[in-house]
């Protein structure tokens, strides 16, 4: 069978004119072949030019939220490349740190001046870091995001996702900040879980930032990015590559699916074309089922692992939707990335705790737009 490589690991050419073209690599599965993501995604990757985004970094100083998870150590690694003039990676996980100037810098010594250890929960240490670095343009990564985990543990995804980003986004207004992108979820769009709630309050206060400061100020709605640390297709790959049953909720559930090399394009660039205050959504085509995706992994590896059926957990839904049924899409400069209008909220509005978030839900749900 054809082996065919996933963008997974990057090793980026610094000379190239995007360098983000220039991802290889191959997943580790275990006993698994390397995987066709678009036969996976049921659809072509899509591709964006990036035209703008050299002149906008180069020479810029840049911050980096969870530079350590999937996609901010991605991030790193494409801003690295397009020759800032100083760059902060932040993340409250020094491994995961340690991962990213791994990929970076080739080595792990954990010394050199980007690579910071922040919680974004802790707003003095926060505004120590801006005022030292004074960035221009902040990508904002950090967050929790498994579904199940803030189902039980509101709290933490409340003090995270809500919190937190309203620090970054003070600081960034503080500093005056020129270019800031919130990275989101497609669960924002008519929220059923407590991670949809979190990150649906973070666009609006990123839309209520983009109403207070001088620069653009945007989000972008991610579906699941495949490949992602703690993704699907990480988790199918463990339990067929160990001989385990393949768990999946309901054969019929569906998700939005982008490859890690779609979702950093659509974060650099909306950094570029995003309408100051709207949230933007790249076009993933139809919905997949998870079903049909552990099918091929398990057919692709020739292994007999059953699938087993275990029911939708706790606020999940059978199928996402990238809109809400309030919000209008509208189309931008590129054809596969629409946007929407985002209603402001005012950070001094937001309850002091996930215990009081009952009261937040009708204004999440977008039914006043």
């Amino acid at each position: 069978m054809r082996r065919v490589p996933v963008l997974i690991h990057p090793h980026v050419n610094a000379h190239t004119e995007n360098p983000i073209d220039d991802i290889g690599g191959h997943i580790c599965l275990g006993c698994l072949h390397n995987l066709d993501v678009a036969e996976l995604l049921g659809r072509s990757p899509v591709k964006t030019t990036l035209n703008l985004v050299g002149p906008l970094i180069r020479g810029r100083s840049v911050l980096i939220t969870g530079a350590g998870g999937t996609i901010g150590a991605e991030l790193a690694r494409q801003v690295s490349a397009y020759a800032p003039a100083r760059v902060c990676f932040l993340d409250r996980d020094e491994s995961a740190l340690h991962a990213t100037e791994l990929s970076i810098a080739h080595s792990g010594l954990l010394t050199s001046e980007p690579y910071v250890l922040c919680d974004i929960r802790d707003r003095e240490a926060l505004a120590d870091i801006f005022t030292r670095y004074r960035p221009d343009i902040v990508f904002h990564a950090a967050a929790l995001k498994h579904v199940p985990m803030l189902e039980r543990f509101p709290e933490e995804g409340w003090k995270t996702n809500v919190v937190g980003t309203a620090h970054v986004l003070g600081e960034a207004l503080r500093m005056g900040v020129t270019t800031f992108v919130n990275i989101s979820t497609d669960k924002a769009a008519d929220p059923s879980t407590v991670l949809g709630q979190t990150k649906r309050l973070g666009e609006m206060l990123t839309a209520h930032a983009a109403e207070e400061g001088t620069g653009r100020y945007v989000s972008v709605r991610f579906g699941n990015v495949l490949g992602s640390r703690g993704s699907v297709l990480e988790t199918f790959a463990y339990q067929i590559a160990h001989r385990l049953p393949v768990t999946v909720t309901d054969p019929e559930v569906t998700r939005f699916f982008m490859t890690i090399n779609e979702a950093c394009r659509l974060v650099l660039e909306a950094a570029t074309i995003g309408h100051d205050g709207h949230a933007l959504v790249l076009e993933m085509g139809e919905a997949v089922r998870i079903a049909d995706i552990a099918t091929r992994l398990i057919d692709r590896a020739g292994s007999s692992s059953p699938i087993v059926y275990t029911g939708l957990r706790p606020g999940e839904k059978m199928r996402e939707v990238l809109f809400s049924q309030a919000e209008n899409p509208r189309p931008t400069q590129h054809p596969a990335i629409r946007a929407v209008a985002v209603p402001p909220i005012d950070p001094r509005d937001i309850a002091p705790s996930y215990a009081h978030m009952p009261m937040m839900k009708e204004r999440t749900s977008c039914a006043h737009m």
